[in-house]
């Protein structure tokens, strides 16, 4: 059997990159997107009620997956590259059907002459994603106390970020793509996007796209361990530059 299904709308993110996505919703509270919704979803009557929701499940499109095929075992970036697991045990995009779920903030509404999208926070989805579905997030029955999760039972650990002076004062010249810059700079980098199979590198300088913009970091050691610290926040050069 085969089953064909409609795009609803899509994601309009700050993440343009796949580089330095959140493994997870929620893990950065300060990345925002919007979802607009499309001709014929973009009908307002779609969302009576959803005003009195905090949370929503927004199922998508995995567009942009790093492989074509999907295995039936793949290598999860929370175990470090260095252990294989059945996909259905992961969140894996490479899976058969490339279906994605997360549960998000729903920050609000919006309504323009011809425009009808949804103000989200706490993603983990791309610029561009194709959404099929919209569930409110139930909490007496979506919020398990009982549940387990042996293979990912404790959060990642974060790690300390800093910035250079030069940094900082870029992150508030650029506060018109958002006015919390540092902030969700932070908590990107505080997940370390980095694989984690790679150690870090301290002569090595990271990058990653974001809002259109360029941040660079490098690993520097601290006592037994390591800190991130940005160096550079600039606009991207435009294409043919």
């Amino acid at each position: 059997m085969s089953f064909e299904f409609h795009i609803i709308g899509y994601i309009r993110s700050c993440f343009t990159d796949k580089f330095g996505v959140p493994r997870q919703p929620g893990l950065v509270p300060a990345a925002r997107a919007q979802l607009e919704l499309i001709p014929p979803y973009d009908d307002p009557q779609t969302l009576v009620g959803l005003e009195d929701c905090s949370h929503i499940w927004v199922q998508f499109v995995f567009h942009r997956p790093p492989g074509k095929q999907w295995k039936a075992r793949v290598r999860p970036p929370r175990l470090g590259g260095n252990k294989s697991l059945g996909v259905f045990a992961t969140r894996s995009p490479l899976r058969p059907n490339p279906i994605g779920l997360s549960a998000v903030k729903l920050e609000g509404i919006g309504r323009e002459p011809g425009k009808l999208w949804l103000e989200l926070s706490g993603i983990d989805l791309l610029d561009g994603t194709p959404v099929l579905d919209i569930k409110p997030y139930v909490p007496y029955t979506d919020a398990l106390a009982e549940a387990r999760n042996g293979i990912a039972e404790q959060p990642p650990t974060t790690w300390p970020v800093g910035f250079t002076p030069e940094a900082l004062a870029a992150c508030a010249r650029f506060r018109d793509r958002n006015e919390n810059l540092e902030t969700l700079i932070r908590q990107i980098l505080q997940q370390d996007p980095r694989p984690q199979y790679q150690a870090p590198d301290p002569e090595r300088r990271y990058g990653m796209e974001l809002l259109g913009l360029d941040v660079r970091w490098r690993y520097q050691a601290s006592g037994t361990s390591h800190k991130l610290v940005v160096e550079e926040v600039s606009a991207r050069a435009s294409p043919g530059r």
